[in-house]
């Protein structure tokens, strides 16, 4: 085996069986935390052609419930990294899923807060980009019949493998770090 004694795993081939197998492992996104995750995989993305910030987004706030623009110079980036694994592990996902997941709480004044939303321009312009770098796609459910002639509907968008092996580049690339802050990591 060319695996290093690190990277194996013994695993059993079946239940009934007497055969072992050794099998390598590739670190992937869901072995690394987010908080580690989304900056690596942001970089990667700024280097990636066709994902840019657009020129309104220095003037808009990144939903209702927010009082001013974010401050941070690669938040675009940033958050389409997070729209990106938030696709990979939830997807097939819609943009109305994805604002309810980055919404916040809306202050009603005396009122109880109430769940707000975030902004769908943001997310459905940074899942486009994404969709033109090729990182993710439309998840086709069925064709209707309509008064303009038959509509394909989609149940949202799921990652392709090319955006799932970026996913575990950026999670490969910081696995050392992760072992470093995560001590109980080194076991997965």
């Amino acid at each position: 085996m060319t695996c290093l004694a690190n990277h194996t795993r013994f695993i059993d081939i079946g239940e009934l069986s007497r055969q072992n197998a050794w099998c390598c492992y590739m670190t992937t996104y869901y072995d690394i935390p987010a908080d580690m995750l989304v900056p690596a995989l942001a970089e990667k993305l700024s280097e990636t052609k066709g994902i840019e910030q657009p020129s309104w987004s220095d003037f808009v706030k990144t939903g209702a419930d927010r009082e001013r623009p974010p401050t941070q110079a690669n938040w675009w980036s940033i958050r389409a990294a997070s729209i990106l694994r938030k696709v990979a592990r939830k997807g097939p996902i819609g943009v109305t899923s994805l604002a309810q997941d980055y919404g916040g709480s809306v202050n009603n004044g005396s009122s109880p807060n109430t769940p707000g939303v975030a902004s769908r321009h943001i997310i459905r312009t940074a899942l486009q980009q994404l969709e033109s770098a090729g990182l993710v796609e439309l998840v086709p459910t069925k064709e209707i019949e309509s008064t303009e002639g038959k509509q394909q509907l989609y149940s949202g968008r799921k990652i392709t493998p090319a955006g799932q092996k970026l996913l575990d580049e950026a999670a490969h690339s910081c696995r050392d770090a992760a072992n470093e802050m995560y001590p109980g990591l080194a076991k997965y």
